[in-house]
């Protein structure tokens, strides 16, 4: 338990924003002996192989080439996450000088929880665009200030005594971090020089820029007897950390000489928290577009792709809703996952969750025989639920599709909780699917 907790914890420490989410991948996948590709370059797959590629600087594949006949059922194996987390953006031409003090205009990204955001101390974290010599090729930096920098203050009780009664919070006016006390006669450029000295450029060469406000405080272990994770980004480095934990056991089998038969993939794409329709998200061609690669590569035909897909298996991994015990009437009746309870299936009816009964008893029957615990959820018919990646991605590419997480409280505030058993139940579900059925 302490491993997984402390592995779970040190990525997301790192990953600060989607663009960190994804270098951070990428180096525990060089480190596993997984080879790097490049999208512009043509790819030499070989059986026996570990790559990864990163695309567009936040989503990641590795995929691993094991032996045998790459069309033969149950070939095709699939996990997806997503890098991506919901918070706060910073708009261009982002400084402002409000009474004396500088504040930035922001905008929220995905369903964060606004008042969860205030009173605390949050950082600055993704990537500048630098002016380059050719200019459709700037250069791109990441910048993580990696220290307390800024904080959206609350009003005090005294000016809102209606406060603990329920206040809307306004995102353009409430919601704007207070980051420095310039003045008066201060400059509203105190954003930009503080970004360009992070950056290492001249306040001029800044030509754009991608900034992710993140919550600056670390993740933590609680409860009697530490049984609880509380930290910021759970949803869904959890995931990020299982799907990694799958490539990294696949490596470790091939260089034993023990190659299993087929591909084995893992995508961790961006913007599943603002609907996964972008050029790097699940929505997109990008899967397809790696798989028809892959196969291409290994002699396929476009036939013998969609011969796999037909009898492969995806699991969409993501967070899911625990029984939180102050509000049990918000879930359903009978299936309530609870912390530490083990790995959740999540069902819907409107396929809001991709699954169906054989996906289900796929799944379960994994689980029932490696001894991982399970439970499942389903929503509450009164409350419409949320919704991730696996039925847009699985639309694109009809494979037989799981979704699948760890059960989670306070789901989208700026810290969220889980049980500590739970990482390494949902690391071992992974590792078994990628290499060992």
């Amino acid at each position: 338990m302490y491993d997984s907790v402390y592995s779970l914890l040190g990525l997301v420490k790192k990953s600060v924003s989607p663009w960190h989410t994804a270098a951070a991948a990428a180096e525990r996948l060089a480190a596993a002996g997984f080879e790097r590709l490049d999208m512009g370059e043509q790819w030499q797959l070989e059986q026996g192989g570990c790559y990864y590629v990163e695309v567009f600087g936040s989503t990641v594949f590795a995929f691993a080439v094991g032996e045998g006949d790459f069309t033969a059922p149950d070939s095709l194996r699939i996990t997806a996450a997503h890098t991506d987390f919901p918070g706060l953006r910073i708009k261009p031409s982002a400084g402002l000088l409000k009474d004396g003090y500088g504040v930035l205009n922001v905008e929220p990204y995905g369903g964060l929880i606004l008042h969860s955001w205030q009173d605390r101390p949050l950082s600055v974290a993704g990537r500048v665009a630098v002016r380059g010599s050719n200019p459709f090729s700037p250069d791109v930096r990441m910048v993580d200030f990696a220290r307390p920098l800024m904080t959206v203050p609350e009003l005090a009780i005294h000016m809102n005594r209606k406060v603990n009664e329920g206040t809307a919070i306004g995102k353009q006016k409430e919601m704007l971090p207070l980051m420095a006390v310039p003045g008066k006669d201060g400059d509203k450029s105190f954003f930009l020089e503080c970004l360009a000295s992070e950056a290492g450029c001249r306040m001029d060469d800044i030509l754009s820029y991608e900034l992710n406000i993140y919550v600056y405080e670390a993740g933590c272990q609680l409860g009697l007897a530490g049984e609880m994770v509380s930290a910021p980004r759970l949803d869904n480095i959890t995931s990020v950390e299982a799907c990694l934990q799958g490539m990294e056991a696949a490596a470790l089998r091939i260089a034993e000489g023990n190659l299993f038969k087929g591909v084995r993939l893992s995508a961790m794409f961006d913007n599943e928290e603002i609907g996964s329709r972008t050029k790097q998200g699940a929505g997109s061609a990008l899967l397809l577009q790696v798989l028809e690669r892959i196969y291409a590569s290994l002699g396929c035909d476009r036939e013998q792709l969609w011969q796999a897909v037909s009898s492969g298996f995806m699991l969409s991994v993501d967070v899911a809703h625990g029984l939180q015990p102050n509000y049990p009437e918000k879930y359903d009746v009978t299936s309530r996952p609870v912390l530490n309870g083990g790995v959740v299936i999540k069902q819907a009816a409107s396929q809001s969750y991709a699954g169906d009964a054989e996906a289900v008893a796929v799944v379960t029957a994994i689980c029932q025989q490696e001894g991982i615990a399970c439970q499942s959820f389903v929503n509450h018919s009164d409350e419409p639920g949320g919704s991730t990646l696996g039925s847009i991605a699985s639309a694109l590419v009809p494979i037989r599709t799981m979704d699948i997480g760890v059960p989670l409280l306070s789901m989208h505030s700026a810290r969220e909780t889980m049980g500590s058993w739970d990482q390494e139940e949902l690391n071992s579900l992974l590792r078994i699917f990628i290499v060992n059925f």
